[in-house]
């Protein structure tokens, strides 16, 4: 009989330039386009260009603060705190602190450069 159940012991490290640490454990890279779970690090100073993403994402800060400039608002989280951000929405994602930011990310449908629509 099949197992029910999948066991990620391997997540996915995405390359990055800029610092930052994205496991994704579930998404595209283990064939499933409907949703990403990424474990992510973000340094102190790290920041990303706007955005304006075809995928709902949730946020769970698990420690430090991350900024959020989500259609021209200025949101700060901290640990313990959580997000829903719905596709559509212009955002840009910084940790303007001293601090690295530990969160995990949820994005429906999966995360994917095709669908995030990055500005240059």
């Amino acid at each position: 009989m099949e197992k029910k159940y999948k066991i990620q012991k391997n997540p996915f490290v995405v390359p990055t330039t800029d610092g930052k640490l994205i496991q994704e454990h579930w998404g595209n890279s283990t064939g499933n386009a409907q949703i990403s779970i990424a474990h992510m690090v973000a340094p102190p100073h790290w920041s990303e260009p706007h955005q304006t993403p075809e995928f709902d994402e949730f946020t769970i800060i698990m420690r430090g603060k991350k900024q959020f400039e989500i259609d021209g608002e200025t949101i700060v989280l901290e640990a313990g705190q959580s997000i829903l951000i719905q596709k559509g929405a212009r955002i840009r994602y910084s940790n303007p602190f001293e601090e690295e930011c530990e969160y995990l990310a949820i994005c429906l449908p999966a995360f994917s450069m095709d669908l995030v629509n990055r500005e240059e």
